[in-house]
């Protein structure tokens, strides 16, 4: 049982291993050989789900040739910068979680945002299910409003709270090397699955959703381009908490059907989707209330510190939401920078 068990627990160390090759490739890039090393951990016919509008690709050759290969052509001293590196099982699965920033000189338009010829960040949440050392399904958010606003091309409402590039975790410790402690990722993973409960008790109002109770008094949660980051509890509530609950008062997350998982003091979270909710109130992000129901990409990480939640990196994928509702972003914002692209009509 104890050699079972021994084995269970360091595969998450060895498919964090293996995906360094992957995480290497986008490191120092050779556009030439990222085909080939792609391959080399992707299984050819992976599950490849990425954020709006990319969405749903066809296996490694459709990460390559729609993902890649155009940020590479607009960015292409692109370099891929990890803070978050974490694995655990959750639903029969093996899973790694990655957060970071891919940064370089946006030089040519991506997406048809127009390039600033300046450095460019655009963070990431991506998640990745292995079998037998190859990636056969992912799951990522790619912030793709965070290099709009950048170039001055963000067509929808300001966000509420800071705009900026998101730090790692303050301990510096985000990039899990350990050996896999099942006992102290069962405790991060309760402190946020008992957290993430409360706050479903919102309607019975504040203390019932005992804040003061899971979150550390200088917490900080950093959220996608669009929404923005805040600190302490009062940023969290003013900034994003009650905005999100007067406009989506039944929002419910997928918890059987999202993957959750723990390592070290880090918890993960994705689902495709991963909540789903009706746009009601006062409505979202500047969208006006239409009692429709939509679904919601939330992939997360947590950081916990004694027996607290001190920082949370979130990503939502607006985009997706904004085209649940009809409003197609990028027409909009191809009308917003019409003059940059040279395309007016006299």
């Amino acid at each position: 049982m104890g050699a079972e068990a021994n084995v269970t627990q360091s595969i998450h160390n060895q498919n964090k291993e293996r995906i360094a090759g992957f995480r290497g490739a986008l490191y120092d890039i050779d556009a030439g050989a990222l085909r080939a090393q792609l391959g080399d951990v992707f299984a050819a016919d992976c599950l490849v789900q990425l954020a709006n509008p990319l969405e749903t690709l066809d296996g490694v050759d459709g990460l390559y040739e729609e993902a890649y290969a155009p940020l590479l052509a607009a960015v292409p001293d692109l370099e891929r910068r990890d803070f978050i590196v974490m694995a655990g099982a959750s639903n029969g699965g093996d899973w790694v979680g990655c957060c970071g920033h891919y940064m370089g000189v946006f030089e040519r338009p991506w997406l048809d945002i127009p390039p600033t010829r300046h450095l460019m960040a655009m963070r990431y949440h991506e998640f990745f299910r292995l079998e037998d050392g190859m990636i056969v399904e992912m799951q990522a958010l790619w912030d793709i409003p965070q290099v709009m606003m950048q170039a001055e091309a963000w067509p929808m409402t300001p966000s509420l709270a800071v705009e900026w590039v998101v730090p790692g975790p303050a301990t510096e410790d985000g990039i899990v090397t350990a050996a896999y402690d099942e006992a102290k990722a069962q405790a991060s993973l309760d402190l946020v699955t008992a957290m993430l409960a409360a706050l479903q008790r919102s309607p019975e109002g504040l203390d019932a959703m005992e804040i003061d109770r899971r979150w550390h008094r200088q917490m900080m949660w950093y959220g996608p381009a669009g929404i923005g980051s805040m600190r302490r509890i009062s940023g969290f509530r003013n900034w994003h908490q009650i905005p999100f609950l007067k406009a989506l008062p039944d929002r419910s997350v997928f918890k059987d059907k999202g993957i959750f998982f723990g390592d070290g003091d880090y918890v993960a979270f994705t689902g495709w989707p991963g909540m789903s909710m009706t746009i009601t109130g006062d409505g979202l992000l500047g969208i006006a209330p239409s009692d429709q129901e939509i679904t919601m990409r939330s992939l997360d990480f947590w950081r916990c510190e004694n027996g607290l939640i001190r920082e949370n990196w979130v990503l939502i994928d607006l985009l997706h939401v904004y085209e649940q509702i009809g409003v197609d972003v990028f027409a909009r914002m191809r009308e917003l920078t019409i003059a940059r692209h040279g395309r007016m009509q006299e």
